[in-house]
């Protein structure tokens, strides 16, 4: 087995594939990063619940999905800066995903956090992905 060039955007395809799919839990393999996004979608209430399994090198994230009248939370997510182009944003260039119905994820130098986050506390960063 290969090792994943681009493990958010695994990530987010995992996502996306398992809330079309209609899968109640998604397992994911476990970073701190990947545990962090989970907690804004959570906090966003994109996804139900996570929590973590498995031992060092086995140990996974389960993401609970979740639904509202049998359609998935998430109806989109978008990779934006990727392995072989990175975006990086200042706090004023940070774009509204739907006219403020969706969430950028971004990676400052205070940790994984939204863009409404972002603008607030004037900071910049790497912007990892757009979910909606």
């Amino acid at each position: 087995m290969s090792a994943i060039s681009d493990p958010i955007g695994d990530f987010l395809t995992r996502l996306r594939n398992g809330s079309r799919a209609n899968k109640d839990i998604v397992e994911v393999p476990h970073s701190k990063l990947k545990l962090e996004m989970a907690k804004i979608l959570k906090k966003e209430g994109f996804i139900r619940d996570f929590d973590q399994a498995g031992e060092g090198v086995k140990k996974v994230i389960r993401v609970h999905t979740k639904f509202v009248d049998k359609t998935p939370a998430i109806t989109g997510l978008k990779r934006v800066s990727r392995p072989g182009l990175r975006r990086y944003v200042g706090s004023q260039e940070i774009p509204r995903v739907l006219g403020g119905m969706g969430i950028t994820i971004l990676s400052t130098s205070r940790g994984i956090i939204t863009g409404r986050e972002a603008r607030r506390q004037n900071l910049g960063g790497e912007l990892l992905a757009f979910v909606w």
